[in-house]
C-alpha cells in the first residue's frame, strides 16, 4: 500500500477524506507529506503545515475530528525512532529547572509586544477568557475581564490583601486587583519583554513586577497566590517544589488558586511541535499529576473545568492576529515573515481544535493549606 492509500485509510474512522470536498478535508500540494507523517508524526503534521505542503480550510474542526477518533493516538506513534531524542529529553532531564526557566520567555514570550499587542484584549490577558454570562454584544475584552474578576471571587480578595502572582505575563490580574479590588501585588515573570511592558502600564499602583523564577521569592506572607497559566511551565519533576514554595509563601488562611491547561492523561512527553516551535520545554500537567502534586500541602476547595472558554478564546486571538498581519508583516517583515504566519495560524487553530475536541482543557483549582472551615463556597 502507498503512503497516500495508508495516510486515507488512517483518516478515514475520523470522516476525513484527502482532496475532499468538506472544510476539514486536507488539500494536498506536495505527496512528500505522506512519508513524512509516518516517519514524524505530529511534528511532520506540524512543519509541512508550515512549509505549505498542505491546506485546509477549516483546520479546527479536522483537528477536532483527529482528537475525537483513535486517530489521534495513531498518529503520536508515528516517527518513534526520529523523535527519540525529544523522547529521552522529557523522560530524564529536568527541561523546566532553574536554569532552563528562562528559555521560554526569550524564545515565545519575548518575540514581541507588538505582536501581543495587536493579538490579545485591551489588558493582555495571555489565557483563557471566561464566557459564561457574557452577553451576544460582549467580546474578548469583556470575558477576559470576566475571567480576571473570577479569580479575585474565587479567593475572597479584598482591599489591602497582599497577593503573590506567580507567572504574572503582561500583569494584567495584577494591576486588575490593584485598580478593582485595592489589593497590592506581587508578580513574576520569566519575559523580559513582558516585564518591562507590565512596569509600564502598572504605574501609579500598587503593584511590583519582578524578572524571576518563582523559585527564588521569599518575601512572603501573602494573604494569597494566583498562578494563571504558569503550571504549564512548571514540569512534573517541580511540582512539589512548586507547591511546597507557594505553602511557604501563603498565610495559613490564604488561598490560593491554580489556573492551567491540563491533559486527560499523563503522557511521558508533549507534543514534539509545540514543543520545538511555540513553547519549549512546557508540559500539560494531567488529573492524576495534580492530585500527586498537591496531596499531603494542599486542601483541594474547589475544581473548575472551563476548558471550551479556551476554543473560544483561541479563535478571538486568531481573529484578532489575522486583522494584525497586514500591519505586522508591513511593519515587522524581518521578525514575521510567511512561514511565521503559517507557525502562529497552526499554533491558534490546532489549539482551538484539541480544546474543542475536549482533548485537553482548562482547570481553575482553589486549594488552601488546612481547609476552610465550615466548606468552601464554589464560585462561578
Amino acid at each position: 500500500m502507498n503512503s497516500r492509500l495508508r495516510a486515507q485509510e488512517l483518516l478515514a474512522p475520523a470522516g476525513i477524506t484527502l482532496d475532499g470536498n468538506n472544510p476539514w478535508d486536507p488539500q494536498i500540494r506536495d505527496e512528500s507529506v505522506f512519508g513524512r507523517l509516518f516517519s514524524g508524526g505530529y511534528l511532520a503534521i506540524g512543519e509541512t503545515y508550515m512549509e505549505g505542503l498542505w491546506d485546509v480550510k477549516d483546520l479546527p474542526e479536522l483537528i477536532r475530528r483527529v482528537h475525537r477518533s483513535d486517530v489521534s493516538s495513531r498518529i503520536r506513534a508515528f516517527g518513534s525512532l526520529k523523535l527519540l531524542p525529544h523522547i529521552v529529553r522529557h523522560r530524564f532531564l529536568n527541561l523546566q529547572s532553574k536554569r532552563r526557566a528562562f528559555e521560554v520567555g526569550e524564545k515565545h514570550y519575548d518575540i514581541g509586544n507588538d505582536l501581543y499587542e495587536r493579538m490579545l484584549d485591551k489588558r493582555l490577558v495571555y489565557t483563557c477568557a471566561y464566557w459564561r454570562g457574557i452577553p451576544p454584544a460582549g467580546g474578548l475584552n469583556d470575558a477576559q475581564e470576566a475571567k480576571l474578576d473570577l479569580v479575585c471571587r474565587k479567593i475572597g480578595l479584598k482591599r489591602g490583601d497582599r497577593v503573590f502572582d506567580a507567572g504574572c505575563g503582561f500583569g494584567s490580574f495584577a494591576i486588575f486587583a490593584a485598580e478593582r479590588y485595592g489589593a497590592h501585588v506581587v508578580g513574576v515573570t520569566v519575559s523580559k519583554e513582558q516585564a518591562a511592558l507590565a512596569r509600564e502600564r502598572a504605574k501609579g499602583l500598587p503593584v511590583e513586577i519582578r524578572v524571576q523564577d518563582y523559585r527564588d521569592v521569599y518575601d512572603g506572607p501573602f494573604d494569597h497566590v494566583v498562578s494563571i497559566g504558569l503550571m504549564e511551565h512548571i514540569g512534573p519533576r517541580n511540582y512539589h517544589t512548586f507547591m511546597n514554595k507557594v505553602s511557604s509563601l501563603l498565610k495559613d488562611d490564604g488561598l490560593f488558586l491554580a489556573h492551567t491547561i491540563g491533559s486527560n492523561w499523563t503522557w511521558p512527553h508533549v507534543d514534539p511541535w509545540f514543543d520545538k516551535y511555540i513553547f519549549p520545554n512546557g508540559y500539560l500537567p494531567s488529573p492524576e499529576l495534580m492530585g500527586k502534586a498537591i496531596s499531603g500541602t494542599f486542601v483541594l476547595e474547589d475544581w473548575h473545568n472551563i476548558g471550551p472558554d479556551y476554543d473560544k478564546t483561541l479563535m478571538a486571538w486568531w481573529e484578532n492576529f489575522q486583522q494584525a498581519w497586514p500591519e505586522l508583516e508591513a511593519k515587522y517583515g524581518k521578525r514575521y515573515g510567511g512561514r511565521f504566519y503559517r507557525m502562529w495560524k497552526y499554533y491558534l487553530l490546532s489549539s482551538a481544535g484539541s480544546f474543542r475536541s475536549r482533548h485537553v482543557n482548562l482547570w481553575q483549582l482553589v486549594l488552601s493549606k488546612k481547609g476552610i472551615p465550615g466548606g468552601y463556597t464554589a464560585v462561578r
